[in-house]
């Protein structure tokens, strides 16, 4: 039976140093590109969340040797498209919608048919936007009409470059036609609207041919395929979106400071520090340094005792678009009405995450209004929850459940959430480090 967490802790006060788990975009990115170098790469910090364990599982699956010491990695690859192709084989990606559209972008040369599958909130999300451009490429695919997992892909042995342009603000699907271009002979030419850009970085520290010219809206990327690269070596830094729920908990609660130590401060990662600043918190980062082409510093947060309203841009979007459910708790104590627009696309991840995210603040007391892609949510400074609140059939989305556990934490009531192992698809240590700040809850059957 899934267990289910009890908290009754609000108003702890605390000053703490912390370091958060390894960045889960960039542990997952550098598995697949050590599959695809030759030699031993060798990855420190590398996040040990499920959505990892699955993802190496499923590299295993495809002959790469694969070794885990603590939270170091050894990949052992065997160059461009050395995957062990069998008969029949199955993939499991779990929860991981960035493994589960990113591997298929090296599975344009596969001479069978293999099968991906994931669990059930994984299933239910669209791959037809990555299933177009690597038909285009060369890739055949067996799909239900949804066009959501589980499908079947096999590849040819004349990989096309193409011309792909993606209008969705969405790195996954960038970085699949990236990955599948590494194995097609000529140019891939990408025309992408903003968004993460850890693939390129990557790509730029491991050598591999491309050029990318940024412009106000979109990036124009290129990228020179069959060009072999070495092994390497790569210390994951701090996943930001992990930060966030504590930097959150920091802002909302009383007499708190919190520094979080080596993070990714990437542009396209820290959306929602630029966000909260704007409400009036006065997140600092510090001791900035550039490795692998990315920022990396310490980030520095203090109790902040009134918040403004937001009309939050919609071109950071994209930028902070694992943040917004954090995000909505800080609107909630804000003081007037937040706006947020354009968020259909937060509807297509775990869960419906902008329904139940209303839904979670209704549970508050706060009121909002809600549309198909657009929140309002009515800020109420003084909130101070008294009622018990039950959070359940949220799609095991470990989003939700953090971000419930930060309210219970912060705005009072008695709490009761469910489905508590959700969060270690992405953070498994979350819980420990709210241990180490002083909170106390219980799971329990």
């Amino acid at each position: 039976m899934e267990k289910k967490l009890f908290i009754n802790n609000k108003y702890n006060s605390f000053k703490k140093t912390i370091s958060i788990d390894g960045d889960k975009s960039i542990s997952i990115r550098t598995l697949l590109l050590g599959s695809q170098a030759y030699g031993k790469s060798f990855i420190e910090n590398i996040l040990l969340s499920e959505d990892i364990i699955n993802s190496i599982n499923c590299l295993k699956k495809l002959g790469i040797k694969i070794s885990l010491n603590k939270k170091n990695c050894s990949i052992y690859g065997k160059g461009l498209n050395g995957f062990e192709y069998k008969k029949n084989i199955v993939l499991d990606a779990g929860n991981s919608g960035t493994f589960a559209r990113l591997i298929l972008g090296l599975l344009v040369k596969s001479p069978y048919y293999i099968k991906l599958i994931g669990d059930k909130s994984l299933s239910q999300r669209d791959f037809e936007r990555v299933i177009k451009p690597l038909q285009k490429v060369g890739a055949s695919f067996k799909f239900n009409r949804k066009r959501n997992l589980p499908l079947q892909i096999v590849g040819s042995a004349f990989t096309n470059p193409i011309h792909y342009i993606e209008n969705r603000g969405s790195a996954q699907c960038k970085s699949t036609v990236m990955l599948a271009a590494l194995n097609s002979p000529g140019q891939t030419v990408i025309k992408a609207k903003k968004s993460r850009d850890h693939t390129e970085n990557i790509f730029k520290y491991l050598g591999i041919p491309i050029i990318v010219k940024k412009n106000k809206h979109k990036d124009e990327i290129k990228v020179k395929g069959q060009k072999l690269f070495n092994s390497f070596k790569y210390k994951v830094p701090s996943d930001p979106s992990s930060c966030a729920f504590f930097i959150v908990l920091t802002l909302l609660s009383k007499n708190c400071e919190l520094k979080i130590k080596n993070v990714n401060v990437n542009h396209s990662r820290i959306g929602y520090i630029k966000i909260l600043n704007k409400m009036g918190a006065k997140i600092k980062i510090k001791n900035v340094k550039k490795k692998y082409g990315e920022k990396q510093a310490d980030i520095f947060v203090k109790s902040q005792t009134t918040l403004k309203k937001i009309n939050c841009p919609t071109i950071l979007n994209s930028n902070l678009i694992d943040e917004f459910l954090i995000i909505f708790l800080a609107a909630a104590k804000a003081n007037g009405i937040s706006s947020f627009r354009n968020l259909g696309e937060l509807n297509k991840k775990e869960s419906p995450r902008l329904k139940l995210g209303s839904k979670l603040l209704n549970q508050l007391g706060i009121k909002t209004i809600l549309t198909k892609d657009s929140i309002k949510i009515y800020g109420n400074p003084d909130i101070d929850v008294k009622k018990t609140i039950i959070v359940k059939n949220y799609f095991k989305d470990h989003r939700i459940f953090m971000t419930s556990v930060i309210a219970a934490c912060t705005f009072g009531g008695k709490w009761k959430i469910n489905d508590v192992s959700s969060y270690r698809s992405s953070f498994p240590s979350f819980l420990n480090i709210l241990k180490k700040l002083g909170y106390k809850f219980k799971v329990d059957t």
